[in-house]
């Protein structure tokens, strides 16, 4: 019987890359003392590391030919694939699976893994199904018949990944369990994150012998304890059990603060350790996640910003027009001149335009030429207009000025102090509390959302637009969130009253970065007394993708398609909340369609719809930015997937405990330190 180690490594590890040339006892690497461990086997025929043809592996595979250790090169993502061809090159008759994150690997569980499989007549042995060695002892010992079946067979992403699962699951075949007498299974030896590789380093130098069993690596343990806490915090077979977005989402928190460049992204506020985090492509409104699972999108969609779909064609080919010929240059690009003239053309009232690339960038550009423009300094606001010192300076009076204006938990901290007093907030709808604000502040501009979760009642925006006029101040319309999803422009434009100033982003450019601030030329004329510039703001690809995306949206009435399925939406939750007797509020204007349950287990509950609608292929919570891509076939599956949902939270809501059905953790509200 030819009995061959496949030992699976490379230099790709999603949470620790390169972690097998990671240098340990006697300045060797992991993957060389795992081959030295390996090399005291007594029924090992012949040893071979398995890696991927990708060209970051050629340092392991040099390493691997210093030392005597042959190599194969087969798939990077389907590893079944490489470890069946690796087997028949190697004409092997027994596979014996190592991973190269197992350093401390024990030769004589191996050879009792094997003699187990000899002394019957099994296709499948192994020590870790169920597990009660430490993790990182892991043998697998199979058949070349048992591995061509499942090779054949295996159809799952982790079943090819991960080589063995259709063997242990899929009943076919004869197993054996090799037991130990007691359960370590709570143990951590293996390497995947960088606490697992001071483990080990430890342990390895502690001892002081790369050929340790793993039984004195325990002895060592009871002398030494705190070696083995530093990895406490890790579970085991965490790799297996969580996709590649999670893993990469734990790597990216050691180096992002917070995680990642954008709060309304942030895994924490979906579901927390399950959201898959990161996309390999998306399309219409469906998107696929790192291990290839798709996804339709009934949720944010790029946080509103693509209205058209994911990857409109009309709008990519601009783009892909423009990249051929060169994104920047020395020159201007003509683009932001055309840009320009069809929002003027859009709006009668304004004048003037400049872009910038980002809805934080306008909102800051905006407040200083509307002060530049004014002479005055103090700003009143409703609703939420970004991160910048401007904006925050109206925590410094007390933390909670700007909890109902979208997002709670934003402290200044970093904001001068100097900035206190310089903004005031004021709530939709209440124009005496505006009013009060003007009458006894030297306010110089006034900037709000046009509408969010609630219209305007009693004449609002036009009791604003004269109150601005009779005090010498700048109207500003944050349309960022709002522009071009009611009406082709503006909501403003609904409403018939004009402002002095606007912003429009998200949906102009269908996922690509522009925005644009637009105004009345006595005003944006101001910009020229102050300094405001940017690089890249000069790009090409953000107006190129913007003119596209207005023509597309223009050609296919965009705003008339999605407020006609926001309503649609919003009247069919209504008709599951009143059939499961369930109170719920309508927020946000119906392209942006939302709701909250009246409960006080509101978020918890908003956890459990997008648990289960994920299990579903579904992105979904409680709210839906509509695009172009979301047709009725789509709608109607999302909503037949949500009522039993509905159904369960009914009963929670009479005589239960929602908390019994989430799978983890609680999503996140607000902004909160992450790491």
């Amino acid at each position: 019987m030819n009995v061959v180690a496949i030992i699976q490594a490379r230099m790709g590890s999603t949470r620790l890359p390169g972690k097998v040339l990671m240098k340990s006892l006697a300045n060797k690497t992991l993957i060389e003392i795992l081959y030295l461990r390996l090399q005291q086997s007594k029924n090992i025929n012949k040893i071979i590391l398995a890696t991927s043809k990708n060209s970051n592996n050629t340092p392991l595979i040099k390493l691997c030919q210093s030392i005597g250790l042959k190599t194969f090169q087969g798939s990077e993502e389907d590893v079944l694939e490489r470890y069946y061809q690796a087997a028949l090159a190697e004409k092997a008759d027994l596979i014996v699976r190592i991973t190269g994150d197992c350093p401390l690997i024990d030769y004589q569980l191996v050879d009792d893994v094997i003699e187990q499989f000899k002394a019957a007549k099994y296709d499948f042995v192994s020590n870790n199904n169920p597990p009660t060695y430490p993790d990182g002892l892991d043998v697998e010992a199979f058949t070349f018949e048992t591995l061509q079946v499942a090779h054949n067979e295996s159809k799952k992403q982790h079943e090819r990944e991960h080589v063995t699962p259709y063997m242990k699951e899929s009943g076919k075949f004869k197993t054996q369990n090799l037991k130990n007498e007691y359960d370590y299974s709570d143990e951590r030896w293996t390497v995947d994150e960088i606490d697992d590789y001071v483990l080990v380093k430890n342990v390895l130098e502690e001892i002081n012998d790369i050929y340790a069993s793993w039984q004195d690596i325990m002895e060592l343990k009871s002398l030494k304890l705190d070696i083995f806490n530093v990895n406490k915090h890790i579970k085991r077979n965490e790799g297996f059990s969580i996709g590649k977005g999670q893993k990469l989402y734990k790597r990216a928190k050691k180096i992002i603060p917070g995680g990642n460049m954008l709060l309304s992204k942030r895994p924490e506020l979906f579901l927390p350790d399950k959201w898959p985090s990161y996309f390999s492509k998306a399309k219409g409104c469906r998107v696929w996640d790192l291990d290839n699972n798709e996804y339709i999108d009934m949720s944010i969609m790029g946080i509103g910003t693509n209205i058209l779909g994911y990857g409109n064609t009309h709008v990519d080919k601009a783009v892909n027009k423009v990249i051929n010929n060169s994104n920047m240059s020395t020159f201007n690009c003509p683009e932001e001149v055309y840009l320009a003239e069809r929002l003027v053309e859009l709006h009668p009232w304004l004048d003037m335009v400049k872009f910038t690339r980002s809805g934080g960038e306008a909102n800051a550009m905006a407040v200083r030429i509307a002060r530049a423009a004014s002479g005055k300094d103090k700003v009143a606001i409703c609703g939420y207009h970004g991160w910048h010192d401007w904006y925050l300076a109206a925590n410094l009076k007390g933390s909670s000025n700007l909890k109902s204006h979208l997002l709670p938990g934003l402290d200044p901290n970093g904001v001068p102090k100097s900035l206190e007093g310089s903004v005031f907030t004021f709530s939709y709808n209440n124009f005496e509390e505006l009013e009060n604000i003007v009458n006894n502040n030297e306010i110089g501009v006034i900037k709000m959302e046009v509408e969010r979760n609630e219209q305007p009642k009693d004449n609002f925006l036009q009791k604003v637009r004269k109150l601005a006029d009779d005090n010498n101040i700048v109207l500003i319309f944050d349309e960022c969130t709002s522009g071009f999803r009611e009406t082709f422009g503006g909501i403003h434009k609904k409403y018939n009253v004009e402002p002095d100033m606007c912003m429009f982003g998200k949906a102009l450019g269908n996922g690509y970065a522009i925005c644009a601030v637009v105004g009345k030329r006595s005003v944006m004329e101001s910009a020229q007394s102050t300094f405001i510039s940017s690089t890249f703001w000069t790009e090409r690809i953000g107006p190129s993708a913007a003119l596209a995306t207005l023509e597309v949206m223009q050609n296919e009435e965009s705003w008339k398609y999605i407020t006609k399925k926001g309503e649609y939406l919003r009247k069919s939750w209504d008709k599951l909340a009143e059939k499961y007797e369930i109170k719920i509020k309508h927020l946000g204007i119906p392209a942006l369609a939302a709701f909250e349950f009246k409960y006080e287990d509101n978020n918890l509950f908003k956890t459990f719809i997008t648990q289960e609608m994920l299990k579903k292929g579904i992105l979904a919570a409680n709210s839906v930015y509509l695009c172009t891509e979301h047709t009725d076939k789509i709608i109607n599956l999302y909503l037949e997937n949500l009522e039993p949902i509905f159904l369960t939270i009914a009963e929670c809501i009479s005589s239960g405990d929602i908390k019994k059905y989430l799978d983890g953790d609680e999503a996140q509200t607000g902004f909160k330190r992450l790491n």
